[in-house]
């Protein structure tokens, strides 16, 4: 993890079962402080931008210096720069990154990276929705939740990872718990049938009704695989 503020690490994530898998060594998290790499007394790491405009750009020789660092103790894995304008993260990519030797997230803040030291490294720019941040940190955060859950041994019932929203295209169906009436209203009876042939097939209905309704994006995809 890159990061000038390598003290928002792990946050969240030494919580509850990413937390417990941390401690366990289930999966590990190593911050670099980019501003250990700058050479001047003041610690800097960004100057103004050329051609003028607000804010200011993250130096590209203070960037690299870090890159470098990672490069040679870790060489194998893939650099991820969290970015609005990187390509829209979702649950493939979470499996994919999961599958690997990990990854090394570099965390922008200002007004982001000088293109120069992108274009002079395999870096791959992710983001995870279209809006912006002040920082790459909690998109990173975000990025990894996603990733671990799904270390084997992270999660307990490793096939409840099988029905979540994404996992086959559609959004999850609801669900529901004791009491079984509750303000007025009930659970629907077919969960409390016992025939788990309808109730898999009420569940695969929710969940094709809410995709459709929601997420329209989402339904074209997946309507397209069920010709």
């Amino acid at each position: 993890m890159l990061s000038i503020f390598p003290d928002m690490f792990p946050g969240p994530l030494g919580l509850s079962l990413a937390g417990q898998g941390l401690s366990d060594g289930a999966w590990s998290l190593e911050t670099l402080d980019i501003r250990s790499f700058a050479t001047d007394k003041h610690r800097s790491v960004d100057d103004m931008p050329f051609g003028g405009g607000p804010g200011m750009v993250m130096r590209p020789d203070v960037i690299d210096s870090a890159i470098a660092a990672v490069r040679q103790s870790s060489p194998e894995l893939p650099l991820v720069y969290l970015s609005p304008r990187g390509r829209r993260f979702d649950q493939a990519k979470a499996h994919e990154l999961a599958a690997g030797p990990g990854v090394a997230l570099i965390c922008g803040r200002f007004e982001g990276l000088d293109q120069r030291v992108l274009d002079s490294h395999d870096i791959e720019e992710i983001s995870i929705g279209d809006f912006v941040l002040s920082g790459g940190e909690p998109a990173a955060i975000t990025l990894l939740d996603a990733c671990v859950r799904l270390v084997p041994g992270i999660i307990g019932k490793a096939e409840s990872l099988e029905q979540e929203s994404f996992e086959h295209g559609l959004l999850e169906y609801p669900h529901y718990t004791r009491p079984q009436v509750w303000n007025g209203q009930a659970v629907p009876d077919v969960l409390i049938s016992g025939h788990h042939e309808n109730i898999r097939a009420w569940r695969q209905a929710q969940a094709e009704d809410i995709t459709k309704q929601r997420r329209p994006d989402l339904w074209s995809r997946y309507a397209e695989t069920q010709v």
